[in-house]
């Protein structure tokens, strides 16, 4: 009767576990989500010829907050120049940190 006990602990352990596991750990939206984020900003002020992503989340400090970002890019041209920037993407929430041009 006692091993029976146990068997069905373990059983419920693990299915809250199973249950619980998305609430457990912090909800990310997808880098292909951040990079549509970012494109859509850029289109408002005209067309964009180009934009990267890149997958991998990375750390990054603003205003003494520190952030989970995607790193974005952008390329365009403006008049016979092309320019291209850099955006800092919020993991979580999609919002745009950090923009700069890089070239």
């Amino acid at each position: 009767m006692n091993g029976r006990k146990v068997l069905i602990g373990i059983g419920i352990g693990l299915a809250a576990a199973y249950l619980f596991r998305d609430q457990l750990k912090p909800a990310y939206i997808s880098s292909e989500k951040a990079l549509t984020a970012v494109k859509n900003a850029f289109k408002e002020k005209g067309p964009i010829n180009g934009s990267w992503i890149y997958t991998v989340r990375e750390s990054f400090i603003n205003q003494g907050e520190s952030y989970s970002i995607y790193k974005a890019g952008v390329t365009r041209m403006a008049g016979s120049d092309l320019e291209q920037y850099e955006a800092f993407v919020d993991a979580t929430n999609g919002n745009i940190l950090h923009v700069e041009q890089i070239a």
